[in-house]
Parts: structure tokens; C-alpha cells; sequence
């Protein structure tokens, strides 16, 4: 019996090992500080997902309460890196500004008008239509100056 018991948790933990997760990788900042005079004043944010989706993406912080809507229903390509900064301020964004790289790429930058939110620690959520909600494994830092 426990012979049978440990090949089959050996056959669920393989497939388990090849079953594809939903968002293939992301990156983030460490830290940044959305005070004037701060060298790093936005979060940088990027995530590929396995499958174009329509993704809603929030900054929770870590009480798990939302703090920011950057996107709603942002129609993510499957496999392309999906970059994005957030200005580190509350609320729904209801504009979208844009940053251009020295290399002459366009990434957006959610317009979040609220207060800015307290120093802490915070997680990119992404609520996919297709695979429920998927929080980001790390965490970044929001400090005051």
C-alpha cells in the first residue's frame, strides 16, 4: 500500500512540475519612492503570461487591500512582456500617460490620481479572465525619502 501511495504522489508531483502556470515571468523593482527628488520615482512592472487574456492589474499592499487599479480588462498578448509603471499614488487610474525609453519604446504609465500610499511593502495582483487570480510572488517596497 504505501508503495502504490508513493508512486502515485510521483506521478501527480510530475505533472504538477509540467503543468503550465499563467504568468511565465514578471519583474519588479526592489524599492522606489515617489517623492520629487527621488532617483527611482515609479514602480517598474512586467509580466508575460502564457495566454492572451483581458488582465485587470492592482497594487495590494500587505494587508491584501487594494490600493491602485492601473488596468482593467488590458488585453495582454500571450508571450510578449507586458511593461508598465505605477506613479506609487491610490485610486482607479482613468488615464494612461506614456514613458519613452532611450531606445524609443512606449510604456505605460497608469495615471493613478490619489494620495500617494504609505511606505510598506506591496504585490502586483493580476485577475485574469481565464485563470482566476494570480498575486505575484515578491514584493516591493514603497519609501519615503
Amino acid at each position: 500500500m504505501l508503495v502504490l501511495a508513493c508512486f502515485a504522489a510521483f506521478l501527480i508531483t510530475q505533472r504538477l512540475k509540467h503543468t503550465p502556470t499563467a504568468v511565465h515571468r514578471y519583474e519588479l523593482s526592489t524599492a522606489f519612492s515617489p517623492y520629487p527628488g527621488s532617483h527611482s520615482r515609479l514602480e517598474e512592472i512586467s509580466f508575460e503570461l502564457a495566454n492572451a487574456e483581458p488582465v485587470t492589474i492592482t497594487i495590494i499592499d500587505s494587508d491584501g487591500d487594494t490600493v491602485a487599479t492601473l488596468f482593467r480588462n488590458y488585453p495582454a498578448p500571450r508571450y510578449k512582456d507586458v511593461s508598465l509603471r505605477w506613479n506609487g499614488r491610490g485610486g482607479v487610474a482613468h488615464r494612461v500617460g506614456h514613458l519613452i525609453t532611450p531606445a524609443g519604446r512606449s510604456i505605460p504609465v497608469p495615471e493613478n490620481r490619489g494620495a500617494i500610499a504609505p511606505a510598506g511593502e506591496y504585490r502586483v495582483s493580476l485577475s485574469l479572465r481565464n485563470h482566476g487570480q494570480v498575486l505575484l510572488p515578491r514584493s516591493f517596497s514603497l519609501v519615503r525619502p
